[in-house]
């Protein structure tokens, strides 16, 4: 089958990259995931379809920390920066480029301030990494 000159979702991701901000792709995809992550987690309960399964700034900022640590545990923040994602207001600034692309929806009430100094970068990915003993 020849390929298709319609836009997938995956090369949205890419263009998104390209158009509306100075991530590498790997940031946008890394925020799709920690979206999930943090859905998955703050909604795991949730059994009813029709639910909101929305977060909001500050729980998908926290989720991407912990999300973050998971990954890379105490390398998180050098990963980050290599990105040019160095405070909580970027992971706001790639998730409305995300939103303008058509990958992600927002509410009437979210805005870029809701992700804006959620917490201080440096302290959180460097001294808020734990690393969990074995039972």
């Amino acid at each position: 089958m020849p390929p298709s000159n319609e836009p997938t979702k995956q090369k949205l991701v890419p263009k998104a990259a390209m158009d509306l901000g100075p991530y590498p792709q790997e940031a946008y995809e890394f925020v799709q995931r920690g979206l999930s992550y943090t859905v998955q987690k703050i909604h795991a309960e949730q059994t009813d379809p029709e639910a909101s399964r929305h977060v909001s700034g500050q729980q998908l900022c926290e989720g991407l920390r912990e999300f973050a640590h998971k990954q890379w545990g105490m390398l998180a923040r050098v990963v980050l920066g290599r990105w040019g994602i160095t405070g909580t207001v970027d992971f706001g600034r790639i998730v409305f480029a995300l939103i303008e692309a058509g990958q992600m929806q927002k509410t009437p009430d979210d805005t870029l301030d809701d992700f804006r100094d959620v917490y201080d970068f440096k302290t959180a990915l460097d001294h808020g990494y734990r690393i969990s003993a074995a039972s």
